[in-house]
């Protein structure tokens, strides 16, 4: 009994695999995975389409007609996942007769399978020499401020002209992106280059000569701030001083004449002059630099006894 059994279980598992390979072959049940569309043709005609992920059974969808798919007619298996495509080096010409290279980036998905096998034989084709065609005819002729700075601007342009035509061809056209805008002559780039650098030395500079004049304006205001004060304080100081004079002389005559005896030894000291003592009582002749036409010089002090 156990041989027996054992000997149905290896039959069993060799013949269910080839069992649901001669189903799938005769188109008895058919799985469909997630962005995938069956599209199903007989006689050269289209009978349906499935679309949804999961296990299926044409025969309940189409009638009899698809056990006739597998020998009159055929199955197509089409993606809707979505796709996304990048076009570079795209050549268009400024208003100022610049050439410029544009690189395009735009998605795309299937959303009408049967449009998609049929109305086109080379939809994806198509629709990248539409997007190339649509941002030339679009940006050619711009201003090169705008076509450097507008780009979202001119992206919505782009995606609401190619999108009528995409839909024709099934597909349905997603986010579309001018992602670089650069220029094509290099001789051009190095050009601009140079002028750029010129300019940012000429505003460092501007911006140096501007500080410097600030730094100097300050310093003038505060050293003219600082000489009124000190001449302020310099006009007052002989008033002070002489308020105290008079103080000390109305309250002392004698501290006065001796204060005002050493202040003259101080500024005679200060001077630097040459200092002659003569003796009390002594007859000397004496000459003040007169033989110069100037005065001043020399002192001439009678000692005391």
């Amino acid at each position: 009994m156990f041989p027996i059994l054992l000997f149905g279980f290896f039959v069993g598992v060799a013949f269910v695999p080839i069992m649901l390979r001669i189903a799938t072959s005769f188109g008895l049940y058919v799985i469909v995975h997630e962005c995938e569309a069956h599209v199903y043709t007989l006689f050269g005609k289209v009978i349906g389409t499935i679309d949804e992920p999961g296990l299926h059974l044409p025969i309940s969808k189409f009638g009899v007609g698809a056990l006739l798919v597998p020998f009159f007619g055929k199955r197509h298996v089409v993606s809707t996942a979505l796709r996304q495509h990048y076009l570079r080096g795209q050549m268009v010409n400024s208003e100022e007769g610049t050439p410029m290279g544009v690189g395009l980036w735009y998605e795309m998905e299937v959303n009408d399978p049967v449009a998609y096998l049929f109305i086109n034989t080379n939809p994806e084709g198509s629709l990248q020499a539409n997007v190339a065609s649509s941002a030339i005819s679009t940006l050619s002729n711009l201003e090169m401020d705008k076509m450097l700075e507008d780009r979202h601007t001119l992206s919505r342009t782009v995606r609401a002209a190619v999108s009528p035509l995409s839909e024709k061809w099934g597909y349905r056209l997603g986010s579309v992106y001018i992602r670089k805008v650069f220029f094509t002559d290099v001789q051009m780039v190095h050009n601009i280059t140079d002028k750029v650098v010129k300019r940012l030395i000429q505003v460092t500079s501007a911006m140096k000569q501007d500080g410097e004049n600030r730094v100097g304006l300050i310093k003038s205001e505060t050293a003219k701030e600082v000489s009124q004060k000190m001449a302020e304080a310099g006009a007052m100081r002989p008033d002070i001083v002489g308020k105290m004079l008079n103080e000390i002389g109305k309250a002392d005559p004698e501290i006065l004449e001796s204060v005002l005896e050493v202040m003259e030894v101080e500024k005679l000291l200060n001077s630097k002059a040459e200092v002659s003592i003569i003796p009390r009582g002594a007859n000397v002749m004496f000459n003040l630099n007169s033989g110069n036409g100037k005065s001043g010089g020399t002192q001439y002090v009678q000692a005391e006894n």
